[in-house]
């Protein structure tokens, strides 16, 4: 079977991932992402979604992210529901 630059195209647009970001600032942003991440778990849980990529990063003692990766398909759903402050292609 022969594929093409559109089937190799089509193939990784259907398996993109998102990971939706939610940025916390301040003494306790560490603390703040770390218990956000429990509610994202909860999240993928109740709503039954394939990913469970998630976490928290903390980047210097005044800022820390928590974090999803959801598939494209799911990622307006998510959005809607969980309010994330921004978003970028995962790889």
């Amino acid at each position: 079977m022969k594929l093409d630059f559109v089937t190799l195209s089509l193939e990784k647009e259907i398996m993109r991932k998102i990971k939706l970001i939610w940025d916390f600032r301040g003494v306790m942003s560490a603390k703040t992402a770390e218990h956000h991440e429990i509610h994202l778990k909860e999240f993928i849980i109740t709503e039954k979604l394939g990913s469970n990529n998630t976490g928290f990063e903390i980047l210097n003692e005044m800022y820390a992210i928590a974090f999803m990766v959801v598939e494209e398909k799911d990622m307006i759903m998510v959005r809607d529901a969980l309010k994330p402050h921004r978003g970028e292609v995962f790889e």
